[in-house]
């Protein structure tokens, strides 16, 4: 299947490089090209691409902005939106994460980097380390969301005592496989565990479950991992 992206960056030589970089892939395609936030936001809304890779700095409608209006729209519940920055300050990619990314990549990303990262966001999972989670996680917790966190605080109830664990470790920046060999059982149940949770708490995807863990208060900062 082809995974299909979108381009949003006000700079055409930015564009051109990385519709270049992303064309080189056999399952990938450059749908539509952006110039700023507005038009990135139109486009999205006319091509539902899967992935929207999107400038962080950017005249008029910032990135921050069309990516809050891409993630919230219930027609494009979808596209999944990766911000691109050289500005990797913990406030801009929290900003971003709130807004709804499910990642970010720097812009000067290598190629084989650019295109895991495109296909790890289409595949619904997040586009972020274990290292970058702890880094952030003082700072989502010191802007406080109102809307996400009525959420959680009425959805955590609906998860398991197994779900909850492994929310906690989805927040402490563990993959499937090391939540797996946490739990002492199969990278597919652990996937399964996650997939449900996600489901169950009405998030989009691994970014947006560590942002509500860590606001709803099911993981502290400076916590260990649960036990199995």
């Amino acid at each position: 299947m082809t995974i299909r992206v979108l381009l949003a960056d006000d700079q055409e030589l930015i564009r051109t490089g990385f519709a270049a970089l992303i064309g080189s892939a056999p399952d990938m395609d450059v749908v539509g090209e952006a110039r700023d936030g507005a038009e990135a936001v139109a486009m999205t809304r006319q091509l539902h691409p899967d992935v929207v890779l999107m400038d962080i700095r950017m005249p008029g409608t910032d990135g921050l902005n069309a990516t809050e209006q891409i993630t919230t729209d219930p027609e494009l519940s979808s596209v999944r939106v990766v911000v691109l920055t050289t500005f990797e300050a913990e406030d801009l990619v929290v900003a971003a994460l709130r807004n709804g990314a499910s990642g970010f990549l720097g812009k000067g990303v290598k190629l084989p980097d650019l295109l895991a990262g495109i296909r790890t966001v289409a595949a619904g999972e997040a586009l972020l380390s274990p290292a970058a989670t702890k880094t952030l996680i003082s700072r989502v917790l010191s802007q406080p969301h109102a809307h996400l966190q009525a959420r959680s605080d009425s959805s955590l109830s609906l998860l398991t005592e197994r779900e909850s664990q492994v929310v906690a470790l989805v927040a402490e920046g563990l993959s499937n496989e090391e939540i797996a060999r946490h739990l002492v059982v199969s990278p597919l149940t652990a996937k399964t565990h996650v997939s449900r949770s996600m489901v169950k708490l009405g998030v989009r995807d691994r970014a947006q479950l560590v942002v509500l863990a860590y606001q709803s208060g099911l993981v502290r900062p400076g916590g260990s991992a649960p036990p199995a």
